[in-house]
């Protein structure tokens, strides 16, 4: 892992997530890159170039949150671009290649019953790039127990695991049985079975109220989950947010690709 990308949005919490991301850099010896996106409203007529205004601003934006956080050893660079986050994401992904994306749940919702805003939520759905929701004010620990779930054994790609490796070498395993399971899905990938620390396996209605569940009774100190379009993350394919009734974790989310 060597790019990490942390998308800067208005949240007083941009500050421990950066912080965060750089604490997790210096371990993997990793670059931070500190992104913000920005968009040009233009009236008819306009003499004076509110593209390179908004972009200055953009950029001292993005210089005052590093200066308040400790960047360590670690390289930091920064990045404006214009238009919406989700396409300039997929355009520094083209050219540089972001091996994880570092952001809080809420980059710009400012609602408490809020878990996964619009910005965070359009993040995860539309790109394919692992990603790391850090809870609000949440300090960097070394990972010891992880915790991976999901509905199905199966994966759609070699290597999607690869950036968990980085956290940590195994994992215990929660399988949860929706009323859609086949007995295909209770098989363990490979891959899933060569990072196996243990196997749970329960029953709900979803993968969301299953982990909730399992969650209430048992600690870890990340959560693993896939991007499917019909497993965990399903309802972000109704909408971009998720609500805190819906699901919550208080400890970092690591969203791997595995849409099918």
């Amino acid at each position: 892992m060597k790019n990490i990308l942390v998308p800067i949005g208005s949240s007083e919490n941009a500050k421990s997530t950066l912080q965060y991301a750089i604490d997790y850099a210096e371990t993997i010896d990793a670059k931070v890159f500190v992104f913000r996106a920005y968009n040009v409203m233009t009236k008819a007529g306009t003499i004076i170039n509110m593209g390179e205004i908004i972009e200055r601003e953009t950029n001292l934006y993005m210089r005052s949150i590093v200066s308040m956080v400790n960047v360590k050893n670690v390289d930091v660079k920064l990045i404006a671009a214009k238009g919406t986050a989700v396409d300039s994401i997929k355009a520094i992904d083209n050219e540089i290649r972001i091996d994880l994306i570092v952001l809080g749940p809420k980059s710009n919702s400012i609602k408490d019953d809020v878990f996964l805003g619009n910005t965070s939520g359009s993040i995860v759905k539309q790109t394919e790039i692992p990603t790391l929701i850090v809870p609000e004010s949440y300090t960097f620990n070394p990972i010891k127990d992880v915790l991976v779930a999901f509905k199905s054994g199966k994966i759609n790609k070699q290597g999607v695991l690869n950036p968990l490796q980085n956290f940590a070498n195994n994992a215990e395993l929660l399988l949860v049985k929706t009323p859609n399971t086949d007995e295909e899905d209770l098989i363990l990938d490979s891959e899933l079975e060569s990072i196996k620390s243990k196997l749970t396996i329960i029953k709900n209605d979803t993968t969301f109220k299953g982990v909730n569940e399992f969650l209430e009774y048992n600690s870890t100190d990340l959560l693993c989950v896939f991007r499917r379009q019909r497993g965990f993350f399903k309802k972000l394919w109704e909408k971009n947010s998720i609500l805190k009734s819906e699901f919550f974790c208080d400890v970092p989310l690591l969203i791997l690709s595995g849409k099918n």
